[in-house]
């Protein structure tokens, strides 16, 4: 998979290059690049916003850099992001749609956000999403996006090195994680669950499931709902 960024701070992206997901790229498993938005401004103070027309607080990304930048990296095949509270949530079903895509480009805004007509030209070119990490607000989409792109790329054939372990992760069936234990046995005079000591795989499998049904019942209902 081919992921670009665009950003006018591509440093934040630094930390995609260690360990699983730096494993991936030097595998070739996954392909990523962060661009600098400023790099793509035409005038000796590289200005990436402005005043919004009809007046209101903040600034506003302009829409030339953003249409050279987006010219840059599209292809038939994008698929372009832009992080937004105003977005849709993104989900574990989210991240596994978008890891069978080719190529996803993350279009991170700053300040007040991005010009409207970038999102409507990058809809004339690709398919473009809007989606939201949670009902708050950052000061920028970077961190939203590293956070999707983790969430993405782990699930690439290759990326994890045991693939059945994204089976039985919290929303993979659309249930919390049961909880899990390792050696000692006993610490601090707490006791790991008998039947999971016990040997007989069935008994854990049901009540692993019973355990992931009440820890969503009790944390999550929504979920259950």
């Amino acid at each position: 998979m081919r992921i670009d960024a665009i950003s006018i701070f591509p440093d934040f992206f630094q930390v995609l290059d260690i360990s699983l997901l730096g494993k991936a790229q030097e595998q070739s498993l996954i392909q990523f690049k962060a661009h600098d938005l400023r790099t793509f401004t035409e005038d000796k103070h590289r200005t990436v916003d402005d005043t919004p027309f009809g007046g209101g607080a903040g600034m506003l990304m302009k829409p030339e850099p953003w249409g050279l930048a987006l010219d840059s990296v599209l292809t038939e095949n994008s698929v372009v992001i832009f992080p937004s509270p105003a977005g849709v949530p993104f989900k574990q079903a989210t991240a596994r749609e978008l890891s069978s895509k080719e190529h996803l480009v993350f279009a991170c805004g700053r300040y007040e956000g991005i010009d409207q007509r970038v999102l409507d030209y990058a809809q004339s070119r690709a398919e473009v999403r809007e989606i939201s990490l949670g009902d708050y607000v950052l000061n920028g989409g970077e961190v939203a996006a590293v956070a999707m792109i983790e969430a993405i790329a782990r699930l690439i054939p290759g990326v994890i090195g045991n693939a059945l372990s994204l089976d039985e992760e919290s929303h993979s069936e659309g249930l919390l994680e049961y909880p899990s234990y390792t050696k000692p046995a006993s610490w601090r005079g707490m006791d790991v669950p008998d039947v999971l000591l016990s040997g007989n795989h069935a008994e854990i499998a049901k009540w692993r499931k019973e355990q992931a049904m009440e820890k969503t019942r009790r944390i999550r209902p929504d979920l259950i709902d």
